[in-house]
C-alpha cells in the first residue's frame, strides 16, 4: 500500500468502499468514542468540517471501542448520539480496532507511516492523522490535541 487511496473500509452499513473516493481531498482520520472524556472534541471537529469542507476537507470518523469500552452501541446508536449532541455531518464508518492483532489494515498502515506518543500504537480515542491531497500522512496528532490546534496545518494543505 502506497497511499490512503489503496484501502477499502466498511461504511456504517458494513458495505465496502474505497478511500479512493476521497482522492484529492485533505483528510483528517480520527478514531472516536462516544463515552470518552475527549468526546467533546466532536464539537471542534464539526466546526473544522463546517468551515473547510467546501474547500476539499473531509473528516473520516472511525468509532473504536478498544479503549475501556468507551464506544459501546451499534452504528445507529453512535450516529444518534453524535447527531443529537454534536450535530456531526462528516462521514462515519464501521467500528474498528486500531491496535493489536485485529487492527484494521488502514490503521496498521497509518501507524507504520507515522509514530505517535506511544510509538506505533494509538494512544487513545481521538488520535488524528492529517492526510494531504496526495494521500500521504502530513502529520499525526495525539488524542489530547484540540481540533482547533490542527486548523493551521489544515489551511496549509488546502
Amino acid at each position: 500500500m502506497t497511499s490512503i487511496y489503496d484501502f477499502l473500509v466498511l461504511n456504517q452499513d458494513k458495505q465496502e468502499i474505497s478511500l479512493d473516493a476521497y482522492r484529492g481531498k485533505v483528510l483528517l482520520i480520527v478514531n472516536t468514542a462516544t463515552g470518552c472524556g475527549l468526546t467533546p472534541q466532536y464539537q471542534g471537529l464539526q466546526e473544522l468540517y463546517d468551515h473547510y469542507q467546501e474547500q476539499g476537507f473531509e473528516i473520516l470518523d472511525f468509532p473504536c471501542n478498544q479503549f475501556m469500552g468507551q464506544a459501546p452501541g451499534s452504528a445507529e446508536e453512535i450516529n444518534a448520539f453524535c447527531s443529537l449532541h454534536y450535530q456531526t455531518t462528516f462521514p462515519r464508518f464501521a467500528k474498528i480496532k486500531v491496535n493489536g492483532k485485529e487492527a484494521d489494515p488502514l490503521y496498521v498502515w497509518l501507524k507504520k507511516q507515522k509514530s505517535g506518543p506511544l510509538g506505533k500504537r494509538i494512544e487513545w480515542n481521538f488520535a488524528k492523522f492529517l492526510i494531504d491531497r496526495d494521500g500521504q500522512i502530513f502529520e499525526r496528532f495525539s488524542s489530547k490535541t484540540d481540533p482547533k490546534q490542527i486548523e493551521e496545518a489544515i489551511q496549509k494543505l488546502l
